[in-house]
């Protein structure tokens, strides 16, 4: 785990927010065990992909069964190391998407994010944290999508201006505002 604690600790925050969850992570839950598996109940990895549209004015969501809400792609990090792969294979699975390109080297975003408590197949899953890392991407639009039945029942892209208006979980929609802010700035740079 040591690469992934060299990534956190060069991450150069871009919010306040960011700046607090990074120093959570390396004061405190770095020295915790089993980050990278389920077997922490409080605090494990997970890794999101932030899919992009060439004009910026799209992102590629996925209407996420449990949470009834459009959301990233993403998943735990299950014992794996390499999160940007991570994210990929999410991806992939989460949205049937096979062509895309990562546009920025290294950690997009990082967060602690909260998750309330929720049942998932039929198991309860009592409120914990993923420690959250997020990669930039970008796809064309003109691509078959696929939903992934047992996760998501929608696959599509969203414009930028809608997302208030259909991500339900009103406690992300920072988050994504984040990363749409952080991607301009980028591609007006």
């Amino acid at each position: 785990m040591k690469k992934l604690i060299k990534e956190i600790k060069d991450y150069q925050p871009f919010t306040s927010q960011e700046a607090a969850d990074k120093k959570i992570f390396l004061e405190r839950l770095q020295f915790q065990e089993h980050l990278l598996t389920r077997e922490n109940p409080e605090y494990h990895f997970s890794s999101s992909a932030w899919v992009v549209n060439p004009t910026y004015d799209k992102v590629l969501m996925v209407y996420h069964n449990i949470y009834q809400s459009y959301s990233w792609t993403g998943g735990h990090a299950d014992g794996c190391e390499d999160l940007l792969q991570v994210a990929q294979k999410e991806l992939e699975e989460e949205t049937g998407l096979k062509e895309y390109r990562l546009i920025y080297e290294g950690l997009f975003a990082f967060d602690i994010l909260p998750v309330n408590a929720h049942y998932k197949n039929g198991q309860f899953v009592k409120a914990h944290h993923h420690i959250n890392t997020t990669y930039l991407f970008m796809a064309e639009e003109n691509q078959t999508l696929r939903i992934k039945e047992d996760e998501n029942s929608d696959v599509k892209w969203l414009a930028v201006s809608d997302i208030d208006q259909l991500v339900a979980e009103a406690e992300m929609r920072p988050y994504y505002h984040k990363m749409m802010e952080k991607a301009l700035l980028l591609k007006n740079s």
